[in-house]
């Protein structure tokens, strides 16, 4: 099962309070004390910090066993990066999606030379175990560089005007990052973008391309797979 690995043993709180603290973080631009409140509205005591260690614990586990729940990779990759700021320097967020929009995997790093480029791709093959048809990028030379390199046999196709795709799944990261007032260092950025880049886009289907009707019934399938992978759906006895 998707819970298979995950252990809620020590922890008072039951799987649904933990999971849904989890969900209410990734899934919208809210502060850890603003989950806090929420939580408190709805008659349960938990502080702030104690949502942001599940976060901590929980958040990767959980969004590794969405992506696991994902069809297929496609085979063709749209990548970008955008600027961001920790700390009050500038880093930069390596990002890579799917024709479909699904976020392969996103990496920070200091620089967007060759060198950043080529240890993204990389990180793409090893953990995604494909090789795409095509990979789309913008012009930065840095691309076309490492992919000389990395995967030479791979179709590339550099335009401003083909990569939207990717240019538009930066859109939430920008809002969390907001609500968050930054981050604060490259790890912590990483761990928690990680994270939400496998969360959040499970709870955002094309609602533009559907009926209210079909919506309905495409988050419920959704929310019936998470409560599978955080283990909500089978109650085990806690601790």
């Amino acid at each position: 099962m998707g819970s298979a690995s995950l252990s809620y043993r020590g922890h008072r709180y039951p799987i649904e309070v933990i999971s849904h603290c989890v969900w209410l973080y990734h899934r919208f631009p809210l502060s850890l004390r603003e989950v806090e409140e929420l939580m408190l509205q709805r008659g349960v005591i938990v502080s702030y910090e104690t949502i942001r260690r599940w976060c901590a614990k929980f958040g990767q586990s959980y969004a590794n066993g969405l992506r696991r729940r994902r069809p297929r990779t496609g085979d063709k990759w749209h990548l970008d990066e955008v600027f961001i700021k920790i700390n009050g320097e500038q880093k930069y967020l390596w990002r890579a999606v799917v024709q479909d929009g699904n976020v392969l995997d996103i990496l920070v790093q200091n620089r967007r030379d060759k060198a950043a480029a080529r240890r993204f791709f990389r990180t793409l093959l090893k953990k995604t175990g494909t090789v795409p048809r095509v990979i789309v990028t913008d012009k930065l030379r840095s691309y076309g560089a490492a992919h000389r390199e990395v995967m030479s046999s791979v179709e590339h196709r550099q335009s401003k005007y083909l990569n939207n795709r990717a240019e538009n799944s930066h859109q939430p990261t920008r809002q969390r990052e907001r609500a968050m007032k930054g981050f604060r260092s490259v790890g912590g950025a990483q761990r928690f973008l990680s994270a939400f880049s496998g969360i959040s886009p499970h709870f955002r289907p094309r609602r533009h391309l559907m009926t209210a009707a079909a919506h309905r019934a495409e988050m419920s399938i959704h929310f019936a797979i998470w409560d599978q992978i955080t283990g909500a759906a089978h109650r085990p006895t806690t601790t």
